[in-house]
C-alpha cells in the first residue's frame, strides 16, 4: 500500500524495521549481572534485556525486563548507549538502548522468564572469555562503554506516549 500522495513512497509492508530492545548494565563491585538463557537450543549469556512493548517507555522496559529475567529490582542511573546490530545469520536487525543501573532488591523467590536458566555475576574479563556464548557483540561493547565512562542523562530519552486509559472501577482486574 503506497502513500497515494507520494507514488515513490515504499510499501509500508516492505519497509525494514529493526526490533527495538533494551538492556541493563547492573554492576556489583567488579562484576556485572548477566543471564544465562537458552536461545535456539544453545546456552547463551546476555545482560537482562528484552523487547520494548507497545506504549511503554524505554526506561520502564529496561526496569521491567531486568525484574522479569533476574528477579532484581533496579534503579536506572544513565543511558550508556544506543547500539545497532544485524544478526549475521539473518536479516533481523536490532536497535538496543542500554542503561546503567544499580540493584535495589533481589526477589529470589520470583520465577524467571521462560528460557532463563540462571543469573550470574561475572567480571568483564570473564565475560570476554565467554565471547562465543554472548547473545550478541552488543553485550561486551556496552560493558566496555560503561567501563570507559560513557553516560548520557536519562532525560535524553523522551517518551511521548498516550496517557493510560482510566480503569473502570467496576471492571474485574
Amino acid at each position: 500500500m503506497n502513500d497515494s500522495s507520494n507514488p515513490s513512497a515504499p510499501d509500508v509492508d516492505t519497509v525494514w524495521r529493526p526490533d527495538v530492545t533494551v538492556a541493563a548494565i547492573v554492576p556489583r563491585g567488579e562484576t556485572f549481572l548477566l543471564v544465562e538463557e537458552i536461545i535456539r537450543g544453545k546456552l547463551m549469556l546476555n545482560q537482562p534485556a528484552g523487547h520494548l512493548e507497545a506504549n511503554e517507555s524505554l526506561p520502564t522496559a529496561s526496569v521491567r525486563e531486568t525484574l522479569e529475567e533476574t528477579g532484581w529490582e533496579i534503579q536506572l542511573d544513565a543511558l550508556v548507549g544506543i547500539y545497532q546490530w544485524t544478526a549475521p545469520d539473518s536479516e533481523l536487525g536490532f536497535l538496543r538502548f542500554t542503561f546503567a543501573a544499580h540493584a535495589l532488591r533481589h526477589h529470589a523467590e520470583r520465577a524467571l522468564d521462560a528460557g532463563i536458566v540462571r543469573t550470574l555475576w561475572l567480571t568483564r574479563d570473564e565475560i570476554a572469555a565467554e565471547s562465543a556464548r554472548l547473545r550478541s557483540p552488543m553485550v561486551l561493547r556496552s560493558i566496555d562503554d560503561y567501563l570507559a565512562g560513557k553516560r548520557f542523562p536519562l532525560d535524553a530519552v523522551h517518551a511521548m506516549l498516550p496517557a493510560p486509559l482510566p480503569r473502570d472501577a467496576s471492571a474485574p482486574i
